[in-house]
């Protein structure tokens, strides 16, 4: 298992030397091996004093973790290895703690990890920084605008998977707490001449990839896209998928990230229908027409291409295809308009894909900075990061490439100015003498290139604006007359003699002797892209587009603002923008990270020594190292310098009790080091040698060396001691528990012989016992079968003639008593369930005992119909007699009987008491309840059926309506005087009433009943408890029924019905009423 490393100084454990400072020799080899050294050991920061060297390792390291953000959180810089965090935090607590505003410069040449080194800056901060609903909106919003401008203004190079195509400088905002508050983000010279073409092996912008890719079908139909990257003629195809990349992934990510920092729906489907306009204006071509005069115009091929674009703009279609045909100039009061051929009208199409682009990408900034700048107006403190293209040096560099490196001009003066003043101010504070320190100034070169007077800017706008022909041949004479005598400035048509024989500068270049080296600059383009011209009439057809995001791109196309002025020039733009960056880095305190990249395959683990030699040159970084080295090459806080070094002066080690500052002047004058190699500041100690710092760190290594062995040695001792000790304590221990097992088991062992002679003895005795009471036993016995067989004889003497005179009869009772006693044995066994239907009975086994048998089989039933009765409850008793009852009036005359035998009688079908319809009903009735059920009443008039309740209680026979509850007949039952019904399975029963009473009025009743076996039976048992007289029941097919004065005959017949298995009741006239029964 290794050992951790714990580090308390960049000094510990040193993989080659991790502050260049520090570096013995200092020259451009050593310089390289002790980079490619750390490189080769995943150690890819280095210092330069407080400057952060970064190689790229274009791979994955495990040094970005949260808990390497919390190694480094509030540390001083020099504490740990070198590494980004160290920067970051020392910037940020800058900025919190002492209130200075600060900058963070990142350079490098593209693939250098700029772009990475920017977003590890901003994660840092924002990982330390403070937390709440609110401060994490801000962070999130400043983190996800990274992938919207990636996706927008980066591309692949054949440097560079991920290249920034512009220049990224954000001020992040934060209070008095260090909290951030927003932020504001400013872009410069986006290579928009990459939209319209890219180099061999290069992409255009991400964003084009990322929305054919990711792109949703019903998106692409909606801005009249192909996902197929073929079909748009400024996507190159040779590079269009990238390993390792997925562009719909991407999108998906631009996507939420816009969402997040705050762009409307509508807003970013917008953005796309603009990037979508673009790859459809690339695929529009153009063809040459003769015209009278004999001027040739151009005419666009297929117009669909422009039909789309026109519905996705909302132009005009012949407004926009009369822009690419002509040309109108205007001048005072006078218009000209004059016929494009087709190499202008390709220019134009050009021309406005790339200002679309490019004007859509500062739109983009610009809404970015709406979303994420500071809501409070409250001061703020500013911490800057600049991302920002590196010096560039190709075969071919054109004006992007001379822009670009006057603007590393500008931050490596700056950045010399910077640190010098920073060194400075640092002696004034610490009150060391200070020295001058000489170094090339590149003010001359920036000169060179910006003066206002002769210098190239100005006179490449000089030209742009001077009537007459221009070329960038022109441009390049005024060059060779103004620059000839300038020492930084090389041209073979120059009047320098020295540069006439150079065949490695052509004609039409000329050279410039950067701080970095050389670089020849191809004149061709120069004056174009300086001028980048839009034409007036596709800036008015753009205005007049009825897409708002396209008419808020160009205002200048509005009429009633015509500015016949010549807008600025590029260069103009440019030299404007790094003046005011320049002044407002001034502003803050720097911190620098310098990206280095080890090879250009971007691949791990190769370190090209030659590519690195010329970024270190063209970066500066020796120069830097000289001027860092210039005074005193390293210095240090007293109290971390005799922390680190007390060990080496016994007046100071182990512990110093007085100020830091004296101790370490003690140290120091023990050490006898020259005076001239240090001084004493005010709170640091100088060192002005490296070699004298590397001896103090021999020194502390080979004391830590005495002090480890001295160290062990004591260690040593105390642990043999413990140990003996801890020995000496377990034998006493292990003697005392032995001698105690010992003496336990000794007393077991007597313990378990004592148990043995006491168990033989116990059993001796019990034996002996045993055969003394076992002879007892016996002589007793013996004694009581002796007096028993005496006592036999002497009685068979005295009996024996009584038995010889009696023997036969003796005989036949004993006989038969056995037989009897068997037969009830077998009897017991044989008997039947006690189920009272069970008829089962065991055979008889002797004729002499045929009454007994019978005599037993009646009484067995009759016991066993008793047991089952008894079972019953009060209830159930009820019901069987209610059966019973039904049984003696209904079996073997009624056909509907044996049917309603298996039903319970159940009384109450209807729950009056549960249902409130029947409130009212209840409320009248006060007995108890017998039977509730409905019947269907016969008409007497017609016959026919209505249904009615019927209810019977102790006293009484009521009638009620069914649906209303109320009462309609009640009938005592004193008045009931018969019941009749046919013999057949119907349900008809007719209620006799006595003459006379008043319930009779209207005759006799006529029932249809599902229950008429339980309603006539419950009657019968109701009548007779309360009247003490059996109710008549008469069943015949034929009976007579008193209807009001009438007498009618009621007469079943056997019919088919038409309802089935229904009976029917028909009145045939006054003296008839038939049932037909099926």
């Amino acid at each position: 298992m290794a050992k951790m490393e714990v580090k308390t100084s960049l000094l510990d454990n040193m993989i080659g030397v991790g502050d260049m400072v520090l570096l013995e020799p200092l020259n451009e080899e050593s310089f390289i091996d002790n980079l490619k050294k750390r490189f080769d050991h995943n150690e890819i920061y280095t210092y330069i004093g407080s400057v952060v060297i970064s190689v790229n390792p274009y791979r994955s390291l495990p040094i970005y973790s949260p808990e390497k953000v919390e190694d480094y959180r509030n540390r001083n810089f020099y504490e740990l290895s070198p590494h980004i965090f160290a920067l970051s935090d020392e910037a940020y607590r800058s900025l919190r703690d002492q209130d200075k505003d600060q900058c963070i410069l990142i350079t490098g040449e593209s693939g250098a990890g700029k772009t990475e080194a920017s977003k590890l800056v901003m994660s840092y901060v924002a990982a330390v920084c403070g937390k709440g609903a609110e401060v994490n909106q801000v962070k999130e919003q400043l983190l996800q605008s990274n992938p919207v401008l990636e996706a927008f203004g980066n591309a692949k190079t054949v440097r560079n998977d991920n290249s920034s195509r512009f220049g990224k400088y954000m001020d992040i905002e934060f209070d008095f707490k260090g909290d951030p508050l927003g932020g504001v983000i400013s872009n410069y010279l986006l290579e928009k001449s990459r939209v319209v073409k890219q180099p061999r092996g290069e992409r255009n912008f991400h964003i084009f990839y990322q929305l054919l890719s990711g792109a949703s079908e019903d998106l692409l139909y909606k801005l009249r896209l192909e996902r197929d990257f073929s079909r748009y003629n400024y996507l190159s195809l040779d590079s269009a998928k990238v390993n390792g990349v997925d562009d719909a992934a991407n999108f998906r990510t631009v996507r939420n990230a816009m969402q997040i920092v705050g762009f409307m729906d509508h807003e970013a489907q917008s953005v796309l229908e603009v990037i979508a306009a673009v790859l459809k204006l690339g695929n529009i071509e153009f063809k040459p027409e003769s015209r009278v005069n004999g001027l040739d115009e151009s005419k666009i091929k297929d117009k669909n291409e422009l039909k789309e674009i026109c519905e996705l703009t909302g132009i005009d279609q012949s407004v926009l295809e009369r822009a690419f045909s002509f040309r109108t100039v205007e001048a005072k009061q006078e218009k000209v308009s004059t016929t494009l051929n087709v190499a202008q009208a390709y220019y134009a199409r050009d021309a406005l894909a790339k200002n679309l682009y490019s004007r859509l990408f500062s739109w983009l900034v610009n809404r970015i900075n709406e979303s994420i700048k500071a809501q409070t107006k409250v001061r703020k403190k500013v911490m800057g990061v600049l991302d920002i293209y590196g010096f560039e040096i190709f075969e071919d560099n054109s004006f992007e490439q001379f822009i670009i490196n006057y603007c590393n001009e500008k931050l490596q003066q700056i950045f010399i100015e910077l640190t010098l003043k920073e060194e400075q101010e640092e002696y004034i504070r610490e009150d060391i003498e200070w020295t001058h320190i000489d170094y090339f100034n590149n003010a001359v070169i920036c000169d060179l290139i910006e003066n206002n007077t002769n210098g190239i800017l100005a006179m490449l706008d000089e030209e742009c604006l001077r009537p007459g022909t221009v070329t960038d041949e022109t441009f390049l004479e005024k060059l060779n007359q103004v620059c000839a005598t300038h020492q930084h400035f090389e041209s073979r048509m120059s009047k320098c003699s020295r540069f006439l024989n150079d065949t490695s500068l052509p004609h039409s270049c000329f050279r410039i002797q950067h701080y970095a080296g050389k670089v020849m600059y191809q004149v061709e383009g120069f004056v174009d892209k300086n001028n980048d011209l839009l034409y007036r009439d596709l800036s008015q057809a753009m205005w007049k587009a009825s897409h708002s995001l396209i008419k808020a791109l160009f205002p200048e196309g509005n009429p009633a603002k015509i500015n016949l002025k010549r807008p600025p020039t590029a260069g103009s733009q440019f030299k404007a923008s790094v003046a005011t960056l320049m002044k407002n880095l001034q502003t803050k305190n720097p911190n620098y990270i310098r990206c280095i990249k080890p090879n250009d395959k971007k691949a791990a683990h190769i370190f090209n020594d030659a590519l690195v030699c010329h970024q270190i040159r063209y970066l500066g970084l020796l120069e830097n190292v000289r001027v860092r080295r210039a005074g005193y090459a390293f210095r240090q806080a007293y109290e971390p310098c005799l922390e680190r070094y007390k060990m080496l002066c016994k007046q100071t080690w182990p512990h110093w009790k007085g100020p830091a500052r004296a101790g370490v002047e003690v140290l120091f004058n023990e050490l006898e080091f020259p005076v001239e190699e240090y001084s004493f500041g005010r709170s640091k100690i100088f060192i002005r040698n490296p070699r004298t710092l590397f001896k103090l760190e021999d020194l502390r290594k080979r004391r830590l060396e005495d002090l480890a062995t001295l160290i062990q040695k004591i260690f040593r001792g105390w642990k043999c001691r413990t140990h003996f000790l801890l020995m000496k304590k377990s034998q006493i221990v292990i003697a005392a528990w032995y001698r105690r097992y010992s003496q336990q088991k000794k007393y077991q062992q007597i313990k378990s012989s004592a148990i043995v002679i006491q168990s033989f003895i116990r059993g001796w005795k019990a034996r002996k016992i045993l055969r003394e009471l076992k002879h007892e036993k016996r002589c007793q016995e013996a004694v009581t079968t002796i007096a028993a067989f005496w006592h036999g004889t002497q009685v068979r003497r005295e009996y024996r003639k009584f038995f010889r005179a009696n023997a036969g009869k003796k005989i036949y009772e004993f006989t038969l008593q056995r037989i009897v006693q068997k037969y009830f044995l077998e009897m017991k066994n044989k008997m039947p369930s006690l189920s009272p239907i069970d008829k089962n009975w065991p055979a008889r086994p002797y004729l002499f005992l045929d009454s007994t048998h019978k005599e037993l089989k009646r009484i067995f039933h009759l016991w066993r119909c008793k047991k089952y009765r008894d079972q019953f409850t009060d209830q159930r008793k009820l019901i069987y007699e209610e059966k019973l009852e039904a049984s003696e009036l209904f079996k073997d005359k009624k056909a509907l009987y044996p049917s309603s035998v298996g039903q319970p009688f159940q009384g109450a079908y209807l729950e009056i008491s549960k249902d409130p319809k029947y409130k009212k009903l209840k409320d009248a009735i006060e007995e108890k309840i017998i039977i509730a059920e409905v019947v269907n009443k016969v008409n007497r008039a017609n016959g026919k059926c209505a249904s009615r309740i019927f209810l019977l209680t102790n006293n009484n026979l009521l009638l009620a309506d069914q649906k209303s509850g109320h009462i309609k007949s009640e009938v005592p039952l004193g008045d009931v005087t018969k019941v009749s019904m046919s013999s057949q399975n119907d349900g008809f029963f007719a209620v006799h009433l006595k003459e006379g009473s008043g319930a009779a009025s209207k005759g006799d009743f006529l029932f249809s009943s599902d229950h008429l076996i339980e309603m006539a039976t419950k009657l019968y048992r109701t009548t007779l408890s309360q009247t003490k007289q059996k109710l008549n029941i008469e069943i015949s097919d034929e009976f007579l029924v008193q209807f009001r004065q009438d007498k009618v005959c009621v007469k079943f017949i056997q019919g088919n019905q038409k309802n089935g298995s229904v009976p029917t009741c028909k009145r045939k006239n006054n003296r008839l009423l038939e049932v037909a029964v099926p």
